[in-house]
């Protein structure tokens, strides 16, 4: 990973009015050896071909530039070979659905993943998560806005069918109890995906066929180790984002874009020979390919490694271990006192110009932050730096669409190596999924128009109703703004009611100052309250 990005990175996960983190944006770490992470993760048998799995690597891109300035990046293709290449199965693969953190056991929640709407629900009866269609199989009304009763069941609250974990319906009330049992019917079952809990996240698995009902013994979804561990500090968020899938995966793997994008928002090192260029500081990113499959791909940065895992995750980290895994006990000490910065994000695949971030910075440094910062306040900062670029990629995206995903490469020009994983990734879409997302919903149509920038970046509905922390620190600044004007109104009402022989002009004077600094505190607040949880607009051309 570039210095860079690394140190941008690194602030992101900070709470951005936090000016006394600053020692933490340039960690140092010992240098330990050396070593090359593989592709590990495995789709199940099931979904890969006898040539993949004689294959130890199915391909290796090499990296070079011309001495042309003109002339792109090139990437080997693996195509060329005359290799014969599975499609990407994007039905038989787990999908993160949110931060166990984010989840209220006490209600239904509505979801839409892969095309699919669903409804995600606590079954305190077998002590686990559940995720349901999000339709009840009598009308089809949507179980998510339904209740959880007394029993434990998901209950529909149109004609109050009730369903237990496994779906089955165990309760018609319009059914007469002397008549048929109509609700042992299949045709009365919800119909349930398998889900599990892994890395604090729910997971689920986007197939109702009996055959995958037991799933996770082949499958697991893919981990990462540093957020369960409990050395390491590791808040995460979540955000629905306006613009889609391959998008954002490609915009989270290019550092190029830091410095111009989230100008002012983050901080990054610059060197006095690259300012002599512009404001902002831009300076050459190598990035090298090392390993590419169907399951996704390994890129080599300056200070560590970048891995794709298909199809949602993507994850930044430093080198640390040996190449072989068995490192001596010197080797193991250096490791653990190593400082280490992780940067893991989930992107999901909601629905065409639509997707969902779940993020994290793992780190085992300075972890008493996370202890006495709200988390809210860490995503003040993550959030702006999210809509500082939603409109433009908003708007790329329509471009890209107009002329087709399948011509990106003929499109936009990339001459640089900075832009390597952005390529190997559409490069990866497109040999292995044609250039687009296998959505279950057939129906869905192309990508609706642009809505106005207040709806575009809407923090409230994409983030604050989904954020545990968000949305009670929102409850609390209400009151709070509704309280000070009262205060002032009281404040006033006291000095007024009173005469000059009941309280003397120094505390005459001293309650109207605090009435006029409540009633600003007031206004204050209120800005405050709308920039950072309903909508904060950034003009790239005034900062």
């Amino acid at each position: 990973m570039h210095a860079a990005s690394m140190d941008a990175l690194i602030f992101a996960s900070l709470p951005s009015s936090s000016c006394f983190l600053h020692p933490l944006l340039s960690p140092k770490s010992p240098n330990p050896k050396p070593y090359s992470p593989r592709l590990s993760y495995q789709p199940p048998l099931h979904t890969r071909s006898k040539s993949h799995l004689s294959r130890k690597i199915l391909n290796k891109l090499h990296v070079s530039t011309s001495d042309h300035p003109s002339t792109t990046v090139p990437v080997e293709d693996p195509l060329s070979s005359g290799d014969t290449f599975e499609k990407f199965d994007w039905h038989s693969h787990w999908y993160p659905l949110a931060p166990l953190c984010d989840l209220d056991k006490r209600a239904p929640r509505a979801m839409r993943v892969l095309g699919l709407d669903l409804v995600l629900w606590w079954d305190r009866t077998e002590v686990q998560w559940r995720v349901f269609d999000d339709r009840c199989p009598h009308r089809l009304a949507p179980l998510s806005e339904g209740r959880i009763d007394r029993w434990g069941r998901l209950q529909c609250v149109y004609h109050g069918w009730c369903f237990n974990g496994a779906g089955s319906c165990e309760l018609i009330p319009q059914a007469a109890e002397d008549g048929p049992q109509v609700h042992t019917s299949s045709k009365a079952c919800a119909a349930s995906y398998p889900c599990t809990v892994q890395n604090k996240i729910v997971w689920f698995w986007p197939s109702t066929k009996p055959l995958h009902k037991n799933i996770l013994m082949n499958c697991k979804p893919p981990c990462i180790s540093e957020l369960d561990d409990p050395s390491y500090a590791s808040l995460m968020g979540i955000r629905d984002i306006s613009y889609g899938y391959e998008i954002l995966i490609e915009n989270l793997m290019d550092p190029a874009h830091v410095r111009y994008s989230h100008h002012k928002i983050m901080r990054v090192s610059k060197q006095r020979s690259s300012l002599a260029r512009d404001r902002e500081g831009g300076v050459p990113i190598v990035i090298t390919l090392e390993e590419s499959d169907i399951n996704g791909f390994l890129a080599k940065q300056e200070f560590g490694y970048g891995k794709f895992v298909a199809p949602c995750l993507f994850h930044m980290f430093p080198p640390s271990g040996s190449n072989n895994g068995s490192a001596s006990s010197s080797d193991s000490k250096a490791v653990a006192d190593q400082r280490r910065f992780l940067i893991v994000v989930y992107c999901i695949p909601v629905s065409p110009g639509r997707s969902r971030l779940i993020w994290s910075f793992p780190r085992n440094f300075s972890v008493w932050i996370d202890q006495i910062v709200p988390r809210w306040m860490f995503h003040v900062g993550q959030n702006l730096i999210l809509d500082s670029d939603m409109h433009l990629l908003h708007v790329e995206e329509r471009y890209i669409a107009e002329i087709g995903p399948s011509n990106w490469e003929k499109a936009c020009f990339v001459p640089t190596k900075s832009d390597v994983m952005v390529t190997a990734f559409r490069r990866w879409f497109r040999k292995y999924s044609n250039s687009q997302v296998d959505w279950a919903n057939k129906s869905l149509g192309s990508l609706l128009p642009t809505p106005p920038r207040e709806q575009l970046m809407d923090r409230y509905w994409t983030h604050v109703v989904q954020c545990s922390s968000c949305s009670v620190a929102l409850k609390l600044l209400k009151v709070l703004e509704t309280s000070l004007p009262m205060v002032t109104l009281i404040l006033i009402g006291v000095v007024a009611a009173s005469n000059q022989n009941m309280i003397s002009a120094a505390v005459r004077t001293a309650l109207v100052s605090i009435a006029v600094i409540c009633f600003a505190a007031s206004k204050w607040l209120s800005h405050f309250i709308y920039k950072t949880f309903y909508f904060h607009d950034y003009n790239h051309a005034f900062v």
